[in-house]
Parts: structure tokens; sequence; C-alpha cells
């Protein structure tokens, strides 16, 4: 098994989320008490929200570039950033490490790709839809249209992800709200809806719309770190029951 170095602290309930998923991922296909190895260096969230919501992009970008080294030095083999937005700088701070970094846009398209979509909607922080970072990844490397709400749909998102789900506050008002874009990018044209904040999987999963495609941006992530992490281990099906059974619950308990 190789060791996973997780930028972390953005926000600190995504960053308890992914070590769920991590030791899960792992359990399911090695069973037993395994639990994935991981080293996580935890950012100071004040600082980098600070940082998004000023465009200090350079600031952030030396502070991640600092902590991925030192994940490398405390023996990671992989490395991976828990925020979609972070990865606007993903350039910057992985520029001089040896160790590979899975980015979180790459597994989300090769879900889309598998399902046949070209255009999707891509929902998350104000940065991520307001400019084009991830969306030119989506489109130039994998051929994926990625559509973003209205302006103003995009305030009310990027509020309710900074002034709630960032504090762990889950509340039906801000389900609806988003569940309420995403009908309205399906009544545009979009064929599925990306879930590009690590946090809103904790508001909605697919079970709110079964007939609309939702990709889960922090559990593909997941997955394809633990593939990269133990090779082509298979889940068996008696372990992907319990997982999926065990997400569901947890974040019931979330709201």
């Amino acid at each position: 098994m190789k060791r996973i170095g997780i930028l972390g602290g953005s926000s600190d309930y995504a960053t308890v989320d992914y070590y769920r998923r991590f030791n899960r991922a792992v359990n399911a296909r090695l069973g037993g008490w395994n639990t994935a190895e991981l080293i996580i260096n935890s950012m100071n969230f004040a600082f980098s929200a600070d940082c998004v919501c000023n465009e200090r992009w350079d600031d952030v970008a030396a502070y991640l570039a600092e902590r991925a080294l030192a994940v490398e030095h405390a023996g990671a083999e992989i490395l991976i950033c828990v925020s979609n937005t972070l990865h606007r700088v993903a350039d910057v701070f992985t520029t001089g490490l040896s160790i590979p970094f899975v980015h979180i846009v790459d597994p989300t398209a090769a879900a889309i790709q598998a399902t046949g979509l070209s255009c999707v909607a891509l929902l998350g922080t104000k940065p991520v839809m307001k400019t084009d970072f991830l969306i030119r990844r989506y489109a130039d490397l994998f051929g994926i249209e990625a559509m973003v709400p209205e302006p103003e749909e995009q305030d009310v998102l990027d509020r309710i992800i900074f002034e709630e789900l960032c504090r762990g506050r889950f509340t039906m008002e801000s389900k609806a709200a988003y569940l309420d874009v995403i009908d309205r990018m399906k009544r545009r044209g979009s064929q599925g809806v990306i879930l590009g904040c690590t946090e809103i999987p904790l508001l909605i999963n697919q079970q709110d719309r079964p007939g609309f495609p939702m990709f889960d941006t922090a559990e593909l992530h997941v997955e394809a770190t633990v593939q990269k992490a133990l090779g082509n281990v298979p889940i068996s099906s008696a372990e992907k029951t319990v997982q999926v059974d065990g997400l569901s619950s947890f974040r019931s308990g979330q709201r």
C-alpha cells in the first residue's frame, strides 16, 4: 500500500469526509481491519479562504507548496488536494515534487466519458464557476463542455458553501436551493452535473435526483487515488453494498 499525502483543511469538513472515504475504500478492497495509510497536512482555513475570496493566488500557492513538500518529506508516495478551488494553483504547488499528483478533474472527467455524456453542469465556489481553470481542463483534455449557472445563482451557491457547508451547517433550504439550480441547468441542456466543491456531496447526492447523473468529485478522487495506491484490487460485492449503505447513513446523519 502506498502512503497517500493529503493537503487538507479546506475545509475541515471535506477533509474529514475524505478521511472516512479513504478508509472505507481501502477496507472494501482489502477487508479485515485494513485502512488507508494517510499523511494529512491541514491548513488554516481562515488563511486559504481569505486568499480565495481576495484573489491572493500567489500567496496560497506558496503556502500549499511548502505543505506539499513537507508531506513528501514525511513519506507520502502520492499527493492530493481536497479542494477543487485550490486546484487553480496546482501547477505551482506541485512543481519540484518527485511524487505523483492526482488531479481532481481527471477521474471525474473519466467517469463522465464512461457514461457517454459531453455537456454537464459545473457547481462549486465562485472562483470555480466564474473562471475557466477547471472548465478549460475538462474541455482541452477530455472534450467535455462544463456549463455554469448564471451569476446570481453562483452567488447563492458560493454563499452556502462558505457560510454554511464549511461550518458544518446542512439545511433543507440550502439543499432545495442547490437542487433548484440543478433543475434549471438541466432545462438549459446539461446532461448531468459535477459536484465541483468537495463539501457539496455532504448536502446533496444522487438519490436527490435519481434520473440525472451526478459526478461526486470527492468520491471519484478518492477511488482513483486508492486505485493508484493499491493497484487494481477489486471491491467485493458484499463490501460494495456495505460501503454504499454506510455512505448514505453517514450523509443522512450530517444533515
